[in-house]
């Protein structure tokens, strides 16, 4: 399993790295400009400071890892008893789709008035961001369970504990990993603006500080950490997707 990992990892990642790569040459060609530095410049100056980027994009690892895992702890189980139960889901999903589509950036200022300037206010607008993303992304899951399958379950004699050992938690699995990618992605362009604020470390901080110098090449160097990050992030998902969901891999032939 680890083979085929490392395998597909450098068939895709790579694939798509070089594409990235190509792409940017040709902009940095056409447009000749230094807004845009070369990319062989900017892998230079990556590799002369590994340790200042490794800091920097630690930190929003960190953050961004804190706040996925406090929004699994809180999204889990209240998807779960939006999914399971009529009543609850009626009562609370028009504040879900409320809430939902309101940019929640909007509300760092008030975050940081309530919880000061450091991390506490960065990982909770994060966490405010992902969580309605991972309740509705496992009240969906619940509900594309076939009513046959309870039925099953019942003609068994199955325990509440069982059904959900057993059946409800297998099923939304899918659904939980699909919110997760949705939620990686929306948490760093989030981490991305309130790490601008009354912070010295994080990426999002390095790119905006270059950028206010000036210095372009340390600023791509700063996106391409963060497109690493990303990669990371991603990877780290489908790996545990793989061992979490083996099933699902096997069905698709991935």
């Amino acid at each position: 399993m680890t083979k085929r990992f490392l395998k597909r990892f450098i068939n895709y990642q790579l694939m798509g790295f070089i594409c990235f790569l190509l792409i940017w040459q040709v902009l940095h060609l056409l447009l000749n400009t230094h807004t845009i530095p070369s990319p062989l410049d900017t892998f230079v100056y990556f590799v002369r400071v590994p340790l200042v980027l490794l800091k920097h994009s630690g930190a929003s690892i960190l953050r961004v890892v804190a706040a996925v895992g406090i929004s699994l702890i809180l999204g889990v189980p209240a998807g779960l008893l939006l999914g399971v139960n009529s009543t609850i889901k009626r009562l609370f999903s028009p504040l879900l789709y409320f809430i939902y589509p309101i940019p929640k950036v909007a509300f760092l200022p008030v975050f940081m008035l309530l919880f000061g300037l450091g991390n506490p206010s960065k990982i909770l607008m994060i966490l405010f961001i992902i969580v309605f993303q991972i309740m509705l992304s496992v009240r969906d899951g619940v509900a594309q369970i076939s009513p046959i399958y309870f039925q099953v379950m019942d003609s068994f004699c199955g325990s509440a504990w069982q059904r959900y050992r057993y059946l409800i938690v297998p099923a939304i699995l899918p659904s939980l990993f699909s919110g997760l990618r949705i939620s990686i992605g929306i948490s760093l362009a989030s981490l991305f603006f309130a790490e601008n604020y009354a912070t010295q470390f994080g990426i999002g901080y390095f790119i905006l500080s270059a950028w206010t110098k000036m210095d372009y090449v340390e600023m791509f160097s700063g996106i391409l950490a963060l497109g690493f990050i990303g990669i990371l992030l991603f990877n780290l998902l489908d790996r545990a997707e793989s061992v979490c969901v083996p099933w699902l891999k096997r069905s698709t032939g991935k």
